[in-house]
């Protein structure tokens, strides 16, 4: 059945969650090579660089940004929290206490006029953006393990929107925007609304995997599994990366300098890891 326009009796109450969380997984030797991964990628993957990938989401998604809290943690991680609303709001009917991305706007040199009429196409640790109707949020979670050199990163993107906005067109944008060796996507539908004559609507649009919203180029790149209770509207996609090139795993090391013996040994701790992210558990 093709999505069509519902005629709704009020406002169209139903809220649509996308859950989005990544892993990157890195080889990183000495104890000073783990500290300075940590550290490369609290730089590559700051509060401002996030702002920035969530400023691109409100945009895709269609949604005016009103205010944004953003904070880089000690020793690491980030947090960013956007405030959006669905459609353009007089300024009269603005809060005074959202400063409608004031300073940030300035800051990344964004022009805000064009942002609220959908002009702009520039993109943004933890960010979390509110909207009237809906709120972006974005964590970091750098660390690493205590004896086998293996450091992992990990990213938690949540979009909650109400009405008709739907995140689900943002995936492939998020995809690109990291490193991704693990990716897990929930995707939930709650509440209802109605039509002119009382009908109720649990979902008002078609959705049988979120895999269909992910482009077929990058699902070949991953292994991946549904796991869906379609009379709740609550869909899961859990995917991971099929083949490592060990060279784009090895941080400040070269891969012809490492024993082929021991290329096989990383190798293997590094899908072993990956392989217990992927399925919850531990392997012994």
């Amino acid at each position: 059945m093709e999505n069509y326009k519902i005629k709704l009796y009020g406002f169209n109450n139903l809220t649509k969650t996308l859950s989005f969380n990544i892993y990157d997984i890195c080889y990183a030797e000495t104890e000073r090579e783990q500290k300075d991964y940590i550290a490369y990628i609290d730089e590559q993957y700051n509060s401002e660089r996030l702002t920035k990938i969530l400023i691109r989401v409100a945009e895709m998604i269609g949604a005016q940004v009103l205010n944004i809290s953003k904070q880089d943690y000690e020793p690491q991680g980030a947090s960013v929290n956007v405030l959006i609303a669905e459609e353009r709001i007089s300024p009269e009917n603005i809060d005074k206490s959202c400063n409608q991305g004031k300073p940030f706007f300035e800051e990344i040199g964004i022009d805000k006029e064009n942002m609220k009429k959908g002009n702009t196409s520039q993109d943004t640790d933890t960010v979390h953006a509110h909207l009237d109707k809906s709120h972006i949020t974005v964590h970091t979670f750098p660390e690493y393990h205590p004896d086998n050199s293996i450091s992992t990163f990990r990213v938690d993107i949540d979009i909650a929107t109400c009405g008709e906005i739907s995140p689900l067109n943002t995936l492939n944008y998020l995809i690109d925007s990291f490193d991704s060796d693990i990716i897990t996507i929930d995707y939930r539908i709650r509440g209802f609304t109605r039509d002119i004559s009382g009908k109720k609507f649990f979902t008002d649009h078609n959705i049988t995997s979120i895999q269909d919203y992910i482009e077929p180029e990058k699902l070949k790149i991953y292994d991946a599994i549904d796991v869906n209770v379609y009379q709740s509207n609550i869909f899961h996609t859990k995917m991971l990366i099929k083949e490592i090139e060990l060279k784009n795993y090895l941080f400040n090391q070269d891969v012809y300098e490492i024993a082929p013996k021991k290329r096989l040994e990383i190798t293997d701790r590094l899908r072993k890891e990956m392989i217990e992210i992927y399925s919850g558990m531990n392997i012994y």
